[in-house]
């Protein structure tokens, strides 16, 4: 799979996708691994602080971080339904001129990208490949806390994504879904000067939640 191949997420995650994910959030809210990791990035409150979501979908991290104080948020997706979506939401909400909106791959555009006091990774990680230059680039870029949603790195789940990316391949879908290891992860983000500060395990995800400690 091409991480950075615009035609490969519009496919994957495309408007029929992106609207039912948008009825599921304003029926719902955030649930499971995004409602705690949006509750331990706002840890502390968020009052004045900035937002880099990369991978946001429809926008429900940095939209409940708004609601809750922060001053402004970048949203980036390689999807432009998702993005589309996101800022339909962020207008209904009266929020839109604190969002700026950013098509394409974070880790292409990350020179592009702003720093940020908060920065998350929503369920991003498992759909990319090189999973340490996306999450070596969300943790130069973030200033106080990096907060993400993965998958548990088990060996049930290992083996039965690989079933799923090898079903995948037969039926001719270039998309793979990835469970990167979790040491891995907290390691590439170390080398940045971040540490791991929560985690929490479900089922399927897992919340990472890394500070960079005061200086």
């Amino acid at each position: 799979m091409a991480c950075c191949d615009p035609d490969l997420y519009d496919d994957q995650f495309d408007e029929a996708e992106a609207e039912d994910r948008l009825r599921e959030y304003r029926r719902s809210g955030p649930r499971g691994g995004t409602a705690r990791l949006i509750a331990e990035l706002s840890r502390g409150g968020v009052d004045g602080l900035t937002v880099l979501d990369i991978g946001a979908g429809v926008g429900a991290v940095h939209q409940e971080l708004l609601a809750a104080g922060a001053a402004s948020a970048t949203d980036i997706d390689a999807s432009a339904p998702y993005l589309a979506a996101a800022r339909q939401e962020a207008e209904r909400r009266g929020v839109a001129d604190r969002v700026t909106y950013l098509k394409g791959d974070a880790v292409r555009l990350a020179e592009e990208l702003p720093l940020a006091d908060l920065v998350a990774l929503d369920r991003v990680v498992c759909c990319y490949g090189d999973m340490p230059a996306l999450v070596a680039v969300a943790a130069r870029h973030a200033r106080r806390r990096l907060g993400m949603v993965l998958p548990w790195d088990t060996a049930w789940i290992r083996a039965a994504v690989g079933i799923s990316n090898r079903w995948s391949r037969f039926r001719g879908d270039p998309f793979e879904f990835h469970v990167h290891r979790t040491e891995h992860v907290v390691s590439v983000a170390g080398a940045a000067g971040l540490r791991l500060a929560a985690s929490h395990h479900g089922l399927f995800w897992q919340t990472l939640v890394l500070e960079r400690p005061p200086a």
